[in-house]
């Protein structure tokens, strides 16, 4: 299979109608995510399906800068986070509860029930954030609704936007993607029942789309045979690929919120301080010379001091 059909999204509207949609299939980025995270396989589909959504709706929310997408709970699994910017990078972390790895080994896949993302995260909420280049950072947080991630996104955007969306989510341990539909506020369709029979129709067919379908077809193609009977244009394809945005910078900035006292305190305790990016693995070290030219950061980084 050639990796030509992977690693990209489409965008697509069905002309005539007020519908768009989305379409990603991910391997290469996919498979670089998975790389840094120590997870049961079990739970790397998980994972897989927040890489998928986040790479979507990077592409439907138009903007420069990052879009997050992220649930906390006190369930097994009380994090998993993924992120995409708008030159197409994406990463993610999933982080399991301390008592399940306090022994260093892998938990049991067993203890992780994964017929449905409440019963992994606990009870929890799902945010998603738009950090813009320019403008402000917006956030919006919504509970977790039905049994998948794509129920709660469902959720969402019929809560924040008032657009009827549905989208279907698929991964296993080597791919990952998932399809998109949302139905746009009336401008070439008035009548009410042609609005809604169509968007009815298009959900039926899309109800249809298999994990074989989408990991294995090219896009164009998997879209004309869900959906020969509407005129569907494709756009061209958007490239994404795994790239962290972790720097020194950033962790220098997390160990200036600390403060100077706390950060020296913590420097004479560990004789170092080093920053460990979750989602990269990269290791960043200071010294008590580093520190001395630190402070005046305000943002924060996505690593675990120590």
């Amino acid at each position: 299979m050639s990796n030509t059909l992977h690693d990209k999204t489409h965008r697509f509207i069905f002309d005539n109608t007020d519908l768009r949609g989305q379409l990603v299939s991910l391997q290469e980025s996919y498979q670089k995510v998975l790389l840094q995270q120590q997870l049961p396989p079990v739970l790397l589909p998980v994972l897989g399906e927040f890489i998928a959504a986040v790479a979507l709706l990077s592409e439907v929310l138009k903007f420069e800068g990052i879009l997050t997408l992220q649930v906390r709970g006190d369930g097994p699994v009380p994090l998993i986070m993924a992120e995409a910017n708008d030159s197409g990078h994406v990463r993610g972390i999933m982080n399991l509860r301390p008592d399940l790895t306090e022994n260093g080994a892998l938990p049991d896949c067993t203890q992780f029930d994964i017929s449905s993302l409440k019963k992994l995260v606990g009870e929890g909420v799902l945010t998603m954030t738009v950090d813009p280049q320019q403008g402000e950072r917006y956030q919006g947080i919504v509970p977790l609704e039905g049994e998948s991630l794509g129920d709660s996104l469902a959720h969402y955007f019929e809560q924040s936007e008032q657009l009827p969306t549905r989208i279907w989510l698929f991964a296993n341990n080597k791919n990952c993607g998932g399809l998109m539909l949302q139905s746009l506020p009336a401008q070439k369709v008035k009548d009410h029942s042609e609005r809604e029979q169509q968007w009815n129709t298009t959900v039926q067919l899309a109800n249809t789309v298999t994990a074989d379908e989408l990991f294995q077809l090219a896009h164009e193609q998997l879209l004309y045979r869900l959906f020969n009977e509407f005129e569907c244009r494709v756009f061209p394809a958007r490239e994404i690929q795994f790239r962290c945005s972790c720097s020194r910078q950033r962790s220098e900035n997390a160990i200036a919120s600390l403060g100077k006292q706390e950060s020296f305190e913590l420097l004479q305790e560990k004789g170092k301080i080093g920053i460990d990016c979750q989602f990269c693995g990269k290791h960043y070290s200071f010294n008590k010379n580093d520190l001395e030219g630190l402070f005046g950061g305000k943002e924060g980084s996505n690593g675990a001091l120590h």
